[in-house]
């Protein structure tokens, strides 16, 4: 349907966790290329980035690949300051990265001050450099999208400290940048993914201990849509929308992908 055809897209975390089930990162990219963007693939992992790629690639899609470590901020700053005098426009910045059990995320009495550290890096300061790099080149060429993904956690009883603080606050941080960036025409977004078959959601809880049947089972249980965890094509579809011109006249959002889990549940 080429929603998103000429447009320039970089994706932070567009590489995956190891495993079987395809992250939201990656089908985000495959999506954004597949409808006509030319996908920067952007993963501290540079193999890992270099497989999406291959995967746009096969099914003829534009896509490079860029290794950047998105807690850092001259690496963030090279990389966009680099893309943006090579490519002419950054028109869409994608920021996917986020973890909590592979960071030592752990209950308010528990978790380590380095956990916290870290939570507070990679779910929260990552997305805020790129923002920060990006928005000027955005307001010079009057828009541009910027989407963060967030998480139900941030809205529901998570039990854990570091994820649920930091994915509560990009949504804050995306609705002051969203609110502030309006006037220039530029449009940011956050999506809150519920229970995902991902490899980031699963494959932690497998490394932690758990049995990976039980791990599938309990998490489809608590959807109410279908009995089953969506996919990182529910997420990539969803930022293919707020991305394209179709999302036109919103900004500010935070749109729930999660099966009905807060609807049900409560939040």
């Amino acid at each position: 349907m080429n929603r998103v055809k000429g447009k320039t897209a970089i994706v932070f975390g567009g590489g995956q966790t190891p495993g079987e089930a395809i992250g939201n990162g990656r089908a985000t990219c495959i999506v954004l290329a597949r409808e006509g963007a030319h996908v920067v693939v952007v993963d501290r992992v540079l193999s890992s980035a270099e497989e999406t790629v291959r995967l746009i690639r096969e099914a003829n899609g534009q896509a490079e690949a860029v290794q950047v470590d998105q807690t850092i901020g001259e690496q963030v700053n090279t990389v966009i300051a680099d893309l943006h005098k090579r490519l002419g426009r950054i028109d869409i910045v994608h920021n996917n990265i986020g973890a909590s059990l592979a960071l030592g995320d752990a209950v308010a009495t528990d978790i380590e001050e380095t956990a916290l550290d870290k939570s507070f890096a990679v779910n929260f300061k990552s997305a805020w450099l790129t923002s920060k790099a990006v928005i000027p080149i955005m307001q010079a060429q009057g828009g541009g999208s910027i989407v963060n993904i967030s998480s139900i956690a941030a809205i529901q009883a998570y039990p854990l400290l570091g994820y649920k603080a930091t994915k509560a606050a990009m949504i804050a941080m995306t609705e002051n940048m969203a609110a502030a960036n309006a006037k220039h025409g530029i449009r940011i977004n956050t999506i809150l993914p519920g229970l995902m078959h991902t490899s980031m959601a699963i494959e932690a809880r497998v490394a932690a201990g758990w049995q990976r049947e039980a791990v599938i089972e309990d998490r489809n249980r608590r959807v109410p849509l279908r009995g089953k965890m969506g996919t990182a094509w529910d997420v990539a579809n969803a930022a293919l929308f707020l991305h394209s011109d179709e999302a036109a006249f919103i900004t500010g959002a935070s749109l729930v992908v999660d099966g009905g889990e807060t609807i049900a549940h409560g939040h």
